[in-house]
């Protein structure tokens, strides 16, 4: 087989791992045909990926055998195919943000040092279409890959790394000059230029911006930042391509990167913040660390297990409102089983849906769906809100901050993030292990509202207790 009809079959599979990733992604648009979706766009990688081994194969036996190369490479699919396949099967749910950065970092790390090989192999000053792509992936990479060093470890919550905002001494001005160091450095090469010294002072530039970026972005915030760095690494991967000329990469770096943004777009809104913010390094600090007080003045009341059966079973409307505590139990099959046993009681029961319910978009939604929960009961918060002022009952399985009405007040790190009406309804159960704090680092005021019954319990375990409480009446 010619070569050049071996590189026209080899496109034709890159085009059409391309078009597995499309669609893919558009079947991901829904729980109910996600999986699939999932399972169409990693196929279409490893089409993609076996198309580039037949070629570098063929190309290679051209050239002759390069051993070297190809236990690099293969070294390289084991190392990383078994760690995605051990993370895969191992990793929690609760934990899925923290592995997500983590693939962020691996990502833009990636990608940025496909840009720097290719820049240091360089003899003669490249074409600006290629100076620019190079230029863009190692300071598109390089913020990914610290930056989503930093937030993975604010998620697992790390010492070095503490989920509350830090504050760098002048760190606008710190940010603000490193992005003039980026830009500046990138228009030298852009004249054109080669100079290696500038390059690597770029990369130590963005390293850095990539921290001074994430480290004063709050716990509660830290949704939009993944979904900002996941786009940042689509964009990277991208790059990436151009640089190798692989329209691949191009593709599934384009997919990754708009849908990021689209994401992130949408995340922010639904909190209430300036996705310019979070490029600037001040998302989430500017309104203090100062807490709520808790209970706004009232005491918290203790409730009884049995007194919380009876509010649930004869109740004619119940809003659950779930959270990360739910998602750390495990207890959404529970939590499914109550709701049953309550409906078969004529109870109306529906799900309230924050859009960072679980600190990661659609981590509630997957967890419920793992539970078999219907889908129509799944409400979003635009939905449900109104419907508190009508509900009899609200139970609160481990959601804290996403149900804190300090956030309608100014002076918290919570202010102006939309949040579920919990408060409206007119009982409240809130099962929690403890009065521990949430992620955003403060007292959560719904606690010492006169309407609300605590049940200090896990949630599984308290879920348990509920069950049997209400088969008993």
């Amino acid at each position: 087989m010619e070569l050049s009809a071996l590189e026209t079959l080899v496109r034709v599979a890159w085009v059409a791992g391309a078009v597995a990733f499309v669609i893919g992604l558009i079947r991901m648009n829904s729980p109910a045909t996600a999986r699939n979706g999932n399972l169409l766009s990693a196929g279409g990688m490893a089409v993609a990926i076996g198309a580039t081994a037949v070629f570098l194969a063929f190309e290679t036996r051209e050239e002759g055998l390069n051993v070297t190369g190809w236990v690099i490479i293969l070294a390289g699919l084991a190392l990383g195919g078994g760690l995605g396949l051990y993370t895969a099967r191992t990793v929690k749910m609760t934990a899925m943000p923290q592995l997500v950065s983590l693939f962020n970092a691996v990502g833009g790390g990636a990608a940025a040092l496909i840009a720097i090989d290719d820049y240091l192999r360089l003899s003669a000053t490249p074409s600006l279409q290629v100076n620019v792509a190079t230029v863009l992936d190692i300071v598109i990479g390089s913020i990914t890959f610290t930056g989503s060093l930093i937030a993975s470890g604010k998620l697992m919550g790390l010492k070095i790394t503490p989920s509350r905002p830090v504050m760098i001494p002048g760190g606008q001005l710190v940010t603000a000059a490193l992005a003039l160091i980026v830009v500046a450095g990138a228009i030298y090469l852009w004249i054109p230029n080669l100079s290696v010294p500038i390059m690597l002072v770029i990369l130590a530039a963005a390293l850095v911006f990539g921290v001074t970026m994430t480290l004063p972005i709050g716990g509660a915030d830290m949704p939009v930042v993944i979904s900002l760095l996941n786009s940042f690494t689509g964009t990277a991967v991208a790059m990436a391509g151009f640089v190798l000329d692989n329209p691949v990469l191009i593709i599934a770096g384009a997919l990754v990167g708009a849908s990021g943004a689209i994401l992130t777009k949408l995340m922010a809104d639904a909190m209430n913040r300036s996705v310019i913010n979070i490029m600037v390094g001040g998302f989430g600090a500017a309104e203090g660390t100062q807490g709520a007080v808790a209970g706004a003045g009232h005491s918290v009341r203790e409730l009884g297990m049995d007194d919380a059966a009876i509010q649930l079973a004869y109740a004619s409307s119940v809003i659950v409102v779930p959270g990360y505590g739910l998602a750390v139990a495990q207890a959404q099959h529970a939590m499914r089983e109550l709701a049953e046993l309550l409906e078969a009681r004529g109870v109306d029961v529906k799900y309230a849906i924050h859009p960072v319910a679980g600190r990661m978009p659609g981590h509630m939604n997957v967890l419920l769906a793992e539970a078999n929960v219907p889908y129509p009961q799944l409400k979003e918060m635009e939905e449900i809100n109104p419907e508190f002022d009508r509900c009899d009952v609200a139970l609160v399985v481990g959601a804290n901050d996403v149900t804190n009405p300090a956030a309608r007040k100014p002076g918290s790190p919570v202010s102006g993030m939309p949040i579920l009406d919990v408060d409206h309804a007119k009982a409240i159960i809130v099962i929690k292990r403890s009065m521990g704090r949430g992620y955003a680092g403060i007292d959560n005021e719904l606690y010492g509202n006169p309407k609300t019954g605590m049940l200090f319990a896990d949630a599984k375990a308290g879920l348990a207790e509920l069950i049997t409480a209400v088969k008993a009446l």
